[in-house]
């Protein structure tokens, strides 16, 4: 198993990080290389894919609930959902084979909800960048 999915519920094809490069109380570094084969290349834009924006933030919002999970800031059975989404913004496309560095910094972290806001590089290029605010639920009965 990926060592990812232990910290996140999703799977594939819907897991978009591929690694955390480190985590603090303040920011988490993580990961996610684009691969040609993603499902949604085929149909945004045939011809010339690009990622959309809305994996774009849903990959920043699993970097910082990976990167919380990983500190244990909060119960193992703990699973983040999207609340609100402020701020989002596109600089530059992200296109097949771009390797995006997920830079997340963490505003407020409560047993009830995550603030967090990130940035996506590729390279030393700012391609997106939003905030974001996850409710917190629990896995446990369910």
């Amino acid at each position: 198993m990926n060592p990812i999915e232990d910290l996140l519920p999703h799977r594939k094809p819907f897991l978009f990080v591929d690694s955390i490069e480190s985590a603090d109380q303040s920011q988490i570094v993580a990961w996610k290389t684009f691969n040609a084969d993603e499902f949604f290349f085929p149909g945004h834009f045939p011809g010339y894919p690009v990622v959309p924006g809305v994996i774009l933030v849903e990959t920043l919002a699993q970097a910082g609930g990976a990167g919380v999970k990983q500190l244990g800031l909060l119960a193992d059975t703990a699973l983040f959902f999207l609340a609100t989404v402020e701020k989002a913004k596109f600089r530059r496309q992200v296109k097949p084979g771009d390797r995006a560095r997920l830079e997340v910094t963490n505003l407020k972290i409560s047993a009830r909800m995550l603030r967090q806001s990130g940035k996506v590089y590729i390279g030393e290029e700012l391609a997106a960048e939003a905030e974001w605010m996850c409710l917190v639920d629990s896995a446990e009965g369910r």
